[in-house]
């Protein structure tokens, strides 16, 4: 078996005339955190929706050494691939539970029911709120119903897209730590952050993108101490 649960080889993504991703390769050790930096624009949401087979696209991606080839999103879920999209698409007029139960459609009752309690104790906050409509909670509760809706899918690899965005500081925390404990449990993480510095804290490996291109890759801490990175998406403040 491959040591990377995912490995994209040459991917191109077009919308009409336009290349958004040209020609992007990279890879996510199993059990593994992976993140992809960038400037808004920068085309880091288009890969996401292309490997989850929402966009379509030019090249190869493997997932534990099979072509996905043009199988679609439910198949990909299926096989272990799930998306946390940045705009969190919830159910707003259904309840957390039912979101969550959303999630696991899949899955057996019994499967549900063990899903749903462990995404409760990983989140308790959405427990306490399990009966209220998921379009009256906070920013940061719609994010952890996100999380806690794909993780019922009993995902291998969870792609998060801008997890912190738009989160006060105190939740970012939050969420990335929830981050690390998720590899801890064995789930392969492809994290996508403006937040450089969050993401370079928690990741293994590093992607720059621009313009649609990988323009650095390496180590995570490798990349959090280079001089261009500091510059561009962590400040100059960070050099000390």
């Amino acid at each position: 078996m491959s040591a990377h649960i995912l490995e994209v080889s040459g991917l191109f993504v077009s919308y009409g005339r336009v290349e958004a991703v040209r020609g992007v390769s990279l890879s996510i050790p199993v059990g593994g955190i992976v993140t992809v930096i960038g400037a808004n624009g920068a085309g880091k949401s288009t890969l996401m929706n292309a490997i989850m087979g929402v966009l379509p696209s030019r090249g190869e991606v493997l997932f534990q050494g099979r072509p996905l080839g043009r199988s679609l999103v439910e198949a990909r879920v299926g096989e272990g691939v799930c998306l946390v999209p940045e705009k969190r698409e919830l159910f707003a007029a259904m309840t957390v539970q039912d979101n969550l139960q959303l999630g696991a459609y899949r899955l057996g009752r019994s499967a549900v029911a063990g899903g749903m309690e462990e995404v409760f104790a990983r989140f308790p906050r959405l427990k306490e709120r399990r009966g209220q409509l998921a379009g009256t909670l906070s920013g940061g509760e719609r994010q952890m119903l996100a999380m806690g809706r794909a993780l019922m899918s009993r995902p291998r690899l969870l792609m998060l897209d801008e997890p912190s965005l738009g989160l006060a500081p105190l939740i970012v925390r939050e969420i990335f730590r929830i981050v690390t404990d998720l590899r801890k449990d064995g789930v392969s993480i492809l994290l996508v952050e403006q937040n450089a510095r969050a993401a370079l804290q928690v990741a293994d490996e590093a992607y720059v993108m621009e313009l649609g291109e990988i323009t650095l890759h390496g180590p995570a801490s490798q990349l959090a101490a280079d001089s261009r990175v500091i510059e561009s998406y962590l400040g100059l403040g960070a050099r000390h």
